[in-house]
C-alpha cells in the first residue's frame, strides 16, 4: 500500500500577504499510489509562484505544476511501502510568490491507501478505505421472487475488452437504488463472459436501468480493435427494459439510460368493468374497459329540493372541484418510520413520499380532486431499529371520514409494497345553495350580492317621493324610497321672466310661459297677425295683383292675389314659321322654317327632312333598267334585280348551229344542210347565198355530184356576184317583246321584227 503525505498548515511564518494564496491540502489514493494535491487560490489574478522552500531528512519527494496561474499542484513520492526513504517525517514547504510574499508553512504527515467499498449503503462498506473497490450489490442476488407483491428483473450482460470501465444502477420511482454493480466489478467476469442476475421489484414500481463507462467509448471493444460488449434486461413478462445487442450502437459514451418502466404482474388478471367515471357504474379497479357496463350517465348537480339550485334530473351530489384531505402516518413506537413511505397519486400527479419522522403522528394535508380515483402505495425498509408493525396511514376526508387505511403488517423483505394497492374515490364535501331573498339587482341602492332569490324589495333612488314639495322635482330624479327630503311647497306658474305671463311667485315652471309676440295686431291690414301681443308698427295695407312669381303677369308689388294670374304658355310665337303657336305667350326658340318635298316614306323620293308637302312624290317602279337586257323596262326607277342578259342565236332545233340557252332568234345565223348527193365541202348550207345559186342554175351538182363546172360556178359567184346577186325582198310576219310574246309596235320600246324569210330584227322606234 502506498502512503501518502497528508499536509498540514501552521502560520509559522509573518509576511506582507499582498498576493499569498489559500492553501487547501487534499489526500486522495485514487491513482494506486500516496498523492496529496495543493490547491491555492490567489488574491489577483496575475500572481504566480517563483520559488519552493523545502526541507526533509529525506528530499525524495517529487514536486511537479502546470501553469503557474493554475490552482492545483502536487508532491508525491514514488517509493514502496516499507521502503526507508517512504518516510514523510519532518517534511515542510514555503511557497514564494512572484511579489516576494510568502504563504504560510506546510508540513507533512503520513498515513495509509486502503482499498476498500467506499459507499455506506453497501453491505462490505469499509468507512477506512481511501481507495475504491468493488462494492457488494443491495439487495443481494435473488433467483426467484416467491412474495406476490413482487416480480423479477432479470439481467444479462456480456462486458468488452475492457470490462472495467463498465458499471450499472437500477433506480426506481424515488431514485432510490434497487441494483448497484461498481466499476472494475466487471473484472472478475471477463471478456465475453456473461453475467446474469435477477433482482425482485415491487409489482407497480417504476424502474429506470442506467449503465456507464469511464472511458467514454461504451461497451465498443471494436471500436479500439477488442470485442465488443452485449446488455439485455427484461421483466418477468419478457418484455424489454434495456437492450444493447449487436447491429446497435454500442458507443454510448459516458453513460446511456433506459426509459421509465412499470412493473407489471404477469400473473394478473384483469378486471372487466366500466372505467369511466362519467358513468354511475364506475369501476376504479376496472382493467379492460367494458362499453356495454356503462348505462347510467352520471349527472351531477344538488340533490336536495329544499335547496335553490335543486336539480331534479341529479344522480350525483355536486360537490366542490378539490378540498383538502389528510394524509395521516402513525408510529407506534414514535421511534419514526426509519426509511418507511407513503406515496400518493392522482391524474398523474405524485404526492410524497412522506414518511413518519420523529413521533406518534405525523400529518399531511394533500389537495385532491372530487371523483377522481387515488392510488396510495406503502412501502416498508427492514431494519433493525425499526418496527414494523408499529407503523400504519389513514387518508381522511375533510369530514373526518377514513377513506383508507394500512399498517401493521409483517413486512418481511427490505423494500416491500404493503399486500394491496390501496384505491380509493375522493368526494369533497357536497355544494347546494340555500334560498336567499333579496334585491339583486346590481344597480339598486339596497342591492344584496348573497341573494339568489328577489324578494321584489328592489328601491334605486331615495329622496322626496311627494309632489306638493319643490324637492320632488328639483333632486333631478324620480324617488322610489321617501327619505324626507320634502320641504319646500311647490308653486306652479311661468318662471321665465322674459314671458309675457311671468309669475314672480311661481318656483316650478308649469310649461305654460307665454312668450312676448311683436306683429301687427289691426284686423284691417295686410300682415295682421293673430298671435301677436305686442304690436310693433309693422302694419301693411293689401295690395292687389297676381302673386304668383311662377306666372306669366306676376306682380312683384302685390301682396294680395286677385285671381288675375295668367300662367307661362311656352311655344314658336312667329306666324311665318312652320310650328307657329298663336297661344304661346312667351317664345321659347322652338320655332322651326317651313321645308317642302314629298312626306310619305312610302315613295321614291321622300324626304325626311320635310315638314311640308309639295305633292312631288313618285311612286316606285320596279323593273330591269339596264339597257342592253333582254327584258329592258324603260319605265322602271327601281331596279328589282330581275334582269336578263340577251343571248343571240339559232333558235330552230331543226338547225345545224341551234342554241339551247339563246333567247332571241338569229335566223340568219342558222344553218340548214341542202340534202344534195355531193359537195366540195361538208356541208354546203342551204342559206349559203353562192351554193343556193349554183344548185338553183344547175341542178347536177345537187342531184349528181358537186364536179369541177359546178366549183368554178361556185367560185364565180364568191368572187364576182356576191355584192350584187338580187336579194329577194323579204315580207314582215310578226312583232314580239323581248321574252317572245306578240306585241304593237310602241315608241319607246325595244321589239323583236320576224320577217317571211326567216330573218329578225330588234328595234327601238323613238
Amino acid at each position: 500500500m502506498k502512503k501518502i503525505l497528508l499536509l498540514i498548515l501552521l502560520p509559522i511564518l509573518s509576511f506582507t500577504q499582498n498576493c499569498a494564496p489559500t492553501l487547501i491540502a487534499t489526500d486522495t489514493c485514487m491513482y494506486g499510489y500516496a498523492r496529496t494535491w495543493v490547491e491555492w487560490q490567489p488574491l489577483d489574478s496575475g500572481c504566480t509562484i517563483a520559488n519552493i522552500h523545502r526541507g526533509t531528512p529525506y528530499n525524495t519527494y517529487t514536486w511537479s505544476w502546470g501553469n503557474q496561474n493554475q490552482t492545483d499542484y502536487s508532491f508525491y513520492n514514488n517509493y514502496s511501502p516499507g521502503d526507508p526513504f517512504a518516510s514523510s517525517e519532518g517534511f515542510w514547504m514555503v511557497l514564494e510568490m512572484a511579489d516576494g510574499t510568502f504563504t504560510d508553512t506546510i508540513y507533512a504527515s503520513d498515513f495509509t491507501c486502503i482499498s476498500g467499498c467506499m459507499d455506506p449503503s453497501y453491505d462490505n462498506y469499509n468507512p477506512l478505505a481511501n481507495i475504491p473497490d468493488v462494492c457488494l450489490a443491495i439487495p443481494p442476488p435473488q433467483d426467484d421472487c416467491v412474495d406476490t407483491t413482487k416480480t423479477s428483473i432479470t439481467i444479462e450482460f456480456v462486458p468488452d475488452t475492457y470490462a472495467g470501465e463498465t458499471s450499472m444502477r437500477i433506480l426506481n420511482q424515488d431514485d432510490s437504488t434497487l441494483f448497484f454493480l461498481p466499476q472494475g466489478y466487471f473484472y472478475n467476469i471477463g471478456t465475453g463472459n456473461t453475467y446474469t442476475q435477477t433482482i425482485c421489484v415491487p409489482i407497480d414500481d417504476t424502474v429506470r436501468f442506467m449503465i456507464y463507462d469511464s472511458y467514454g467509448d461504451g461497451i465498443c471493444g471494436s471500436c479500439f480493435g477488442g470485442v465488443d460488449g452485449y446488455a439485455l434486461i427484461t421483466d418477468e413478462c419478457g418484455d424489454t427494459i434495456y437492450s444493447l445487442t449487436p447491429g446497435d450502437n454500442l458507443n454510448f459514451g459516458n453513460g446511456d439510460t433506459s426509459d421509465i418502466f412499470v412493473m407489471k404482474d404477469c400473473s394478473w388478471i384483469p378486471v372487466v368493468g366500466c372505467p369511466n367515471p362519467a358513468y354511475l357504474e364506475f369501476n376504479p379497479a376496472a382493467d379492460i374497459d367494458n362499453p356495454a357496463l356503462c348505462v347510467t350517465p352520471r349527472v351531477v348537480g344538488c340533490m336536495d329540493s329544499t335547496m335553490f339550485d335543486f336539480n331534479p334530473m341529479a344522480n350525483t351530489p355536486l360537490m366542490e372541484d378539490t378540498c383538502d384531505y389528510t394524509l395521516e402516518l402513525t408510529d407506534g413506537g414514535g421511534d419514526g418510520w426509519l426509511g418507511a413511505y407513503v406515496m400518493v397519486n392522482q391524474l398523474g400527479n405524485s404526492y410524497g413520499p412522506y414518511t413518519n419522522v420523529s413521533s406518534f403522528v405525523e400529518t399531511i394535508n394533500l389537495e385532491l380532486k372530487s371523483n377522481h380515483p387515488v392510488t396510495i402505495r406503502a412501502y416498508s425498509q427492514t431494519s433493525s431499529d425499526a418496527t414494523i408493525d408499529q407503523i400504519g396511514f389513514r387518508l381522511i376526508n375533510p369530514e373526518g371520514t377514513i377513506i383508507a387505511s394500512g399498517g401493521t403488517n409483517p413486512w418481511s423483505d427490505r423494500i416491500m409494497l404493503f399486500p394491496d394497492n390501496y384505491i380509493a374515490l375522493p368526494n369533497c364535501p357536497t355544494i347546494c345553495s340555500p334560498y336567499v331573498y333579496g334585491c339583486m339587482d346590481a344597480s339598486a341602492y339596497n342591492y344584496n350580492d348573497t341573494a339568489n332569490t328577489s324578494d321584489g324589495s328592489c328601491y334605486y333612488e331615495p329622496g322626496c317621493t311627494d309632489p306638493q314639495f319643490l324637492e320632488y322635482y328639483t333632486q333631478g330624479f324620480i324617488a322610489d324610497y321617501n327619505n324626507g327630503d320634502c320641504q319646500i311647497e311647490a308653486i306652479w306658474g311661468c318662471t321665465d321672466s322674459t314671458a309675457f305671463n311671468y309669475d314672480t311667485l311661481a318656483n316650478i315652471d308649469n310649461g305654460g310661459c307665454i312668450a312676448i309676440i311683436y306683429g301687427c295686431m289691426q284686423p284691417l291690414a295686410f300682415n295682421y297677425d293673430p298671435n301677436a301681443n305686442m304690436d310693433d308698427g309693422s302694419c301693411v295695407p293689401f295690395v292687389y295683383g297676381c302673386t304668383d312669381p311662377t306666372m306669366f303677369n306676376f306682380d312683384a308689388s302685390a301682396n294680395t292675389d286677385d285671381g288675375s294670374c295668367i300662367p307661362y304658355v311656352f311655344g314658336c310665337t312667329d306666324s311665318t314659321m312652320f310650328n307657329y303657336n298663336p297661344l304661346a305667350n312667351s317664345d321659347n326658340n322652338s320655332c322651326i322654317p317651313y321645308i317642302y318635298g314629298c312626306t310619305d316614306p312610302s315613295m321614291l323620293n321622300y324626304n325626311p327632312e320635310a315638314n311640308t308637302e309639295d305633292f312631288s312624290c313618285i311612286s316606285y317602279m320596279y323593273g330591269c333598267m339596264d339597257s342592253t337586257a333582254l327584258n329592258y323596262d324603260p319605265l322602271a326607277n327601281t331596279d328589282n334585280g330581275s334582269c336578263i342578259e340577251i343571248v343571240m342565236g339559232c333558235m330552230d332545233p331543226n338547225a345545224y348551229n341551234y342554241e339551247s340557252i339563246a333567247n332571241v332568234n338569229d335566223t340568219l345565223s342558222c344553218l340548214y344542210d341542202a340534202g344534195c348527193v355531193t359537195g366540195p365541202g361538208v356541208p354546203y348550207w342551204l342559206n349559203d347565198p353562192c351554193y343556193a345559186w349554183v344548185i338553183d342554175v344547175d341542178a347536177y351538182c345537187c342531184e349528181n355530184e358537186w364536179d369541177n363546172i359546178c366549183q368554178l360556178t361556185y367560185d364565180y359567184c364568191q368572187g364576182t356576184w356576191v355584192g350584187s346577186i338580187p336579194k329577194r325582198i323579204s315580207k314582215l310576219v310578226a312583232v314580239t317583246d323581248l321574252l317572245g310574246r306578240p306585241a304593237k309596235i310602241t315608241k319607246n320600246k325595244l321589239l323583236i321584227f320576224i320577217y317571211d324569210d326567216g330573218t329578225t330584227e330588234k328595234k327601238l322606234i323613238k
